[in-house]
């Protein structure tokens, strides 16, 4: 029903940015929160950032300051402008969204960031 293409990513120095993308695609009508989650090297896969309709934003503490997403409504893309990198960040990452009535997850095929120092 909805379909999620990531862009971006790549290598980054420590200290830099990188931009990435998501352009969703299919039935969007039900589709409130949008999102990217991230996992890195043996672990979980966590929230970075997410961002509804209507503009709220949240974010996880380990991104807040250096991180910023926004979303177009017309085009139906989040982005992701991630500054200040650190190699924590190094991971991949995924974007994500949310059916409001079935609750239901859709995710990207992820796009993988690395960070160096």
């Amino acid at each position: 029903q909805v379909q999620l293409m990531e862009s971006g990513g790549g290598l980054g120095q420590a200290g830099g940015s990188l931009r990435l993308s998501c352009a969703a695609s299919g039935n969007l009508f039900r589709i409130n929160v949008m999102g990217w989650y991230r996992q890195g090297p043996g672990n979980q896969r966590e929230l970075v950032a997410t961002i509804t309709r209507d503009g709220t934003t949240n974010y996880a503490d380990s991104v807040k300051g250096r991180f910023t997403i926004s979303r177009d409504k017309a085009k139906n893309t989040v982005t992701l402008e991630m500054n200040t990198l650190k190699p924590e960040d190094t991971a991949v990452y995924y974007c994500n969204a949310n059916d409001i009535w079935t609750d239901r997850n859709y995710w990207g095929q992820g796009t993988q960031v690395t960070v160096s120092s």
